[in-house]
């Protein structure tokens, strides 16, 4: 228990000693892969993305790897939401226990889109040319519960971004941590996500012809020279939060959480959320995301899901999210889980 205790308190301190180091200003667009800070599932996504204490599904991965241990039996997961601007953003994870201290899995998460035309200044209706844009984040994931109430796990996972014939990479590790009370039974969730190095983008277009002097006649003008693209952190993102089964009986169950979030690249923010299920087949969900952010255009969320078992087969879970987005179009989310 001192151990654990230890571990909270640094992972703690280290997320206070970061916030007074930064403040509160906003860096937003100062970040590398920013499509990391799109949230995934339905479920966690419907509940304000106040998930991180909750943590009992295969979308621990993303929001807290140390959730893992929660899940008991092999689960895959699917989910899709079409994003902004017709992106479309999809993510799979499998998670399968070892036994009942330990589990490991694996994720991926990819964001695309159409190809468009390559327009310039001089050719402003296009080229001829196309180009096409995608991102994908692999991830391998390992989890155990060190005692009865307090688990930690962890992700590796590389990550590239590319765009025509650049294209940028690199490695990074997500942590997490998940304790349970003793008495009140309130579930307390740390995550730190995105850890790693910057990255830059490179490849072909930064291939340039160079003139070392351009007031000499007659010298070399087409040295062939090469642009270094400037590196950028990627996303970090410290994630703290609280979850408790506020009533609960034979028919229906009442869970309520909440996230406190600190980002590198944005101001600091809260996640709430709730989560209704009747008789384990019917579940209701709402929150509010981004609470404190002034500039956020998304707000209210909301979402159902269905729970079936097959005879003498898997149980499957639908989970459907609404968000809105202000000024921009909503989005919707679907989630399809496979707990064999």
């Amino acid at each position: 228990m001192i151990g654990i205790k230890r571990t909270l308190i640094i992972m703690a301190c280290s997320a206070c000693l970061y916030g007074q180091i930064t403040g509160s200003v906003s860096n937003v667009g100062t970040t590398a892969a920013s499509f990391l800070d799109i949230g995934i599932g339905a479920r966690s996504l419907s509940m304000g993305g106040a998930f991180v204490a909750l943590a009992d599904d295969p979308t621990a991965l993303y929001w807290n790897p140390a959730g893992m241990v929660n899940i008991q039996t092999p689960t895959a997961h699917f989910f899709h939401s079409p994003w902004l601007a017709d992106i479309r953003f999809n993510h799979s994870a499998v998670v399968v226990p070892i036994d009942r201290s330990s589990s490991f899995g694996f994720f991926i998460t990819s964001v695309s889109m159409d190809e468009m035309q390559v327009r310039t200044v001089k050719i402003p209706q296009g080229t001829g040319e196309y180009f096409s844009v995608s991102n994908v984040a692999l991830a391998g994931s390992y989890a155990r519960r060190l005692t009865d109430r307090f688990s930690f796990g962890f992700n590796i996972k590389y990550i590239q971004e590319k765009i025509w014939h650049m294209n940028a990479g690199g490695l990074a590790v997500d942590l997490g941590s998940l304790f349970v009370t003793k008495n009140s039974g309130v579930r307390i969730g740390m995550s730190v996500s995105n850890f790693g190095g910057k990255s830059a983008m490179e490849g072909y277009d930064t291939e340039v012809d160079y003139d070392v002097d351009e007031t000499m006649y007659g010298n070399n003008d087409k040295i062939d020279a090469h642009l270094n693209a400037m590196k950028w952190p990627l996303p970090l993102v410290f994630r703290a939060g609280v979850s408790k089964d506020l009533i609960q009986s034979d028919i229906y169950k009442l869970t309520l959480a909440g996230d406190a979030v600190h980002p590198n690249n944005n101001v600091e923010y809260l996640n709430l959320g709730f989560e209704y299920i009747f008789r384990d087949i019917l579940a209701l969900r709402g929150g509010q995301a981004f609470l404190g952010m002034d500039d956020s255009k998304q707000g209210l969320t909301l979402g159902v899901g269905l729970n079936y078992q097959i005879p003498r087969g898997p149980r499957i879970t639908l989970d459907y999210a609404y968000r809105s987005f202000g000024v921009f179009e909503n989005i919707s989310g679907y989630s399809l889980n496979l707990i064999f």
